[in-house]
């Protein structure tokens, strides 16, 4: 079994494989410094909660948008698992291209959310994830990474409303019945989540219309991503575990069978 390291803006999800089936996944906050005492206790309570036993994994692969948190995060797996995990960078092979101006400017999570979607869809596909920040990623019939779009997820969007106008509340994070909202916290979900939906379908049409591939696979990943799935024609599949798989394909492409440290 190997296990798959996502460390994202909020959370580090974490996915173990056997062979290509999940047998596991867990989350555990990003932003909470931790030493690797900490984090290789985390890993080995959560392996033991879902009935993994730490002795049979026998690699992990990380893929990181959050730098400042990798000496420990490393160091952990090395200490606890006794691997020396593959980290996801320049040079690794993922099976895309990047074509843009300036490809070290690429989030590695993206590159993986791209090459999931690639291999299990195939191309051209527009990958969506709902994440911290909602990203848009175009990938071509070839493999070749085109173009991408960012813009702020809902979470930064609500917690932007919350925090910078004194009598907004904080809100769970949902599609009201009726966007004709008639007090404060429906009117703001109605704003969040519609406004979402209507970005959703804008950006994706017009990326589609602008690259004029022919016609484009649309696949959506990240936690929110479900709600806006459920409430647009746009997105073809929805897929919450997308950048685990994406990174359990990417491992079977640098032909190591074991990262244990001998």
């Amino acid at each position: 079994m190997i296990i798959t390291v996502d460390v994202g803006n909020t959370n580090i999800t974490v996915g173990v494989f056997d062979g290509d089936e999940v047998a596991a996944t867990f989350r555990i906050t990003t932003k909470m410094p931790r030493t690797s005492d900490e984090y290789g206790m985390l890993l080995i309570n959560l392996l033991e909660q879902n009935k993994i036993n730490h002795e049979e994994i026998v690699d992990v692969i990380i893929a990181s948008v959050v730098p400042n948190v990798m000496h420990s995060l490393e160091g952990a797996v090395v200490k606890y698992l006794g691997i020396r995990p593959i980290v996801i960078g320049p040079g690794t092979k993922t099976g895309i291209r990047v074509v843009t101006e300036n490809p070290r400017q690429i989030g590695t999570d993206r590159i993986v959310d791209a090459a999931a979607a690639y291999e299990l869809y195939g191309g051209p596909v527009l990958v969506l994830d709902f994440g911290t920040a909602t990203t848009y990623d175009l990938v071509d019939k070839d493999g070749a990474f085109l173009s991408g779009v960012t813009a702020p997820g809902i979470r930064i969007s609500a917690k932007a409303l919350s925090e910078d106008a004194a009598k907004l509340p904080e809100i769970e994070i949902r599609k009201p019945e009726s966007i004709l909202a008639k007090e404060t916290i429906s009117s703001m979900q109605a704003g969040l989540v519609y406004g979402q939906i209507g970005q959703t379908e804008y950006i994706v049409r017009h990326m589609i219309e602008e690259a004029d591939l022919g016609e484009v696979k649309v696949v959506a990943t990240g936690g929110l991503g479900r709600i806006i799935a459920n409430e647009t024609s746009v997105i073809d599949v929805y897929d919450p575990t997308l950048t685990l798989k994406g990174m359990n394909l990417i491992y079977k492409k640098q032909n190591r069978k074991s990262g244990k440290i001998k």
